[in-house]
């Protein structure tokens, strides 16, 4: 699932994209705020998680401007408590509101609930060439075998599965293993394949992996 953030406080705009990177989402972060139901548009995320107080413009505004053409579920993610501001956030088109500051979990809750609700719930299983990524439990299966993995090699692999024939750039691994505002290292990804290549070897799944030299990896 494809979360885009639109959030123009750069430290929480990190935070709140290590969280969802954490938890498995794709993520795209605005970094400017002129056409953005054109961003939107051109971008095509399953959710947003939307700011009420832009540059130049409202939370309620961009929603209003969202729904003319897009039906994407929005959560208004704002330190704005009072009623009348979810009441108009909600009549702007707004799916749910939730006001910070709030614990982790539960805005992946209203996430994981909007989604649903939206039909869009995440794939629990992802399957390429008779292996399946089960990423409710963190391994991966094949052949009646399976193969529990970390935390970081769920990650790997989940980005991989989801972005399959194609090539994945070993920066964008390192970004999107980025978790806690520290970044996982360049040799550090490279241990990581090694040990996700060892296990799926194990399994039967060699060359599962491949690595396009200079520019990436891809299954």
């Amino acid at each position: 699932m494809h979360i885009l953030i639109i959030e123009d406080d750069t430290e929480f705009r990190r935070e709140l994209a290590a969280l969802l990177r954490g938890s498995l989402y794709r993520v795209t972060a605005l970094e400017r705020f002129d056409h953005i139901a054109g961003q939107v548009s051109s971008l095509s995320p399953d959710l947003i998680l939307l700011d009420l107080n832009l540059p130049g413009q409202s939370g309620f505004d961009v929603c209003a401007e969202i729904r003319k053409s897009s039906d994407v579920p929005v959560i208004f993610v704002t330190g704005r408590s009072d009623a009348s501001d979810e009441v108009t956030a909600l009549l702007q088109g707004g799916d749910d509101y939730v006001t910070k500051p709030f614990p982790p979990a539960v805005l992946l809750a209203h996430i994981t609930a909007v989604l649903k609700r939206a039909g869009k719930g995440e794939e629990p299983i992802l399957e390429h060439r008779g292996a399946a990524l089960d990423l409710a439990r963190g391994c991966i299966r094949y052949r009646g075998a399976s193969a529990e993995l970390t935390k970081n090699e769920l990650k790997i692999l989940a980005c991989l599965f989801r972005r399959k024939g194609r090539i994945v750039s070993r920066t964008e691994l390192v970004e999107y293993l980025w978790d806690n505002a520290v970044f996982l290292d360049d040799n550090a990804l490279s241990i990581h394949v090694t040990r996700i290549r060892g296990k799926l070897e194990g399994l039967g799944l060699s060359d599962f992996i491949r690595t396009k030299r200079g520019m990436g990896y891809m299954i």
